[in-house]
């Protein structure tokens, strides 16, 4: 799907606040209500917007530790990679998991947890007892410098 200028500033804006009303929306792009969400609708219905959430303050809730952990897999064979994912999706501490390249290690996790005591938890008791894990790096954030989930458009 082509995107013209408005349907670019109707991503960006819904980037920085999901919660725009359309007429709030139609407003800050120059445009009719009616206009304005049957683009939003278009633009929900062909996958260019997934979803809208709530972001929420982790340290309020107690979450206060951040960390990068590098994992190495024994074998690279599909069936390992199936196995590892669907056990690392399922646990709540993990919030982004990559497969990567360019590195020793197989996959990238950004997890956070309450102290380093949840983390010796976490790491010792799930992570590190998927099959086929066979190393661990990890990093700890000592501080967020930028924080964006917001694309180019």
């Amino acid at each position: 799907m082509p995107l013209d200028r408005y349907d670019r500033h109707i991503l960006d804006l819904l980037q920085r606040n999901g919660r725009l009303t359309n007429q709030e929306l139609a407003e800050s792009i120059g445009l009719s209500p009616s206009p304005c969400l049957r683009r939003v609708r278009a633009l929900e219905e062909d996958g260019l917007i997934i979803g809208y959430r709530a972001m929420l303050n982790a340290k309020k809730l107690g979450l206060t530790l951040m960390a990068l952990v590098h994992i190495s897999m024994d074998r690279h064979t599909p069936e390992r990679f199936v196995n590892f994912e669907a056990k690392i999706t399922a646990l709540p501490e993990v919030l982004e998991c990559l497969l990567i390249t360019g590195q020793d290690a197989d996959y990238q996790l950004k997890v956070v947890v309450r102290d380093m005591d949840a983390y010796q938890e976490l790491l010792l008791e799930k992570i590190t007892r998927i099959e086929g894990v066979s190393g661990v790096h990890s990093s700890f954030v000592l501080r967020k410098v930028m924080d964006s989930t917001g694309l180019p458009v």
